[in-house]
């Protein structure tokens, strides 16, 4: 069972998704802002990071920045979550290290699906 980080602030996002991901069977950690997702990266080695970019504290892409820039951490795979859904935010995103890119209000089909691309690379 794949461990997932979800850094997410918004309550109502964060149960709905966390929910529905334990659902599907997926072993779901939380962290409620930028700087706790990049504690928990280091101390709960997760096989995959669900980040919001909009979060208190430290902002995803901050948060993203230093995951990636960790030799601990820069190997697990982070999928950008945001509502924010220009070309120039996908490409903000993937420059701040995310792997992969989507928007919310997140389609789970196709959430999933990236996730489990990112999670079959096996990168880890």
């Amino acid at each position: 069972m794949a461990k997932i980080l979800l850094v997410e602030d918004n309550e109502m996002n964060r149960d709905m998704l966390s929910r529905r991901l334990t659902r599907k069977g997926y072993d779901v950690i939380v962290a409620l802002d930028g700087a706790s997702g990049l504690d928990m990266a280091a101390s709960e080695d997760p096989d995959l990071i669900l980040m919001d970019m909009s979060l208190p504290i430290m902002d995803g892409w901050e948060a993203t920045r230093k995951i990636k820039a960790s030799a601990e951490t820069q190997a697990i795979p982070v999928i950008a979550l945001t509502a924010h859904a220009m070309a120039e935010d996908r490409d903000k995103a993937l420059e701040a290290g995310c792997d992969d890119y989507d928007t919310k209000p997140v389609e789970l089909a196709r959430l999933l699906e990236k996730m489990e691309r990112l999670l079959d690379q096996g990168s880890r």
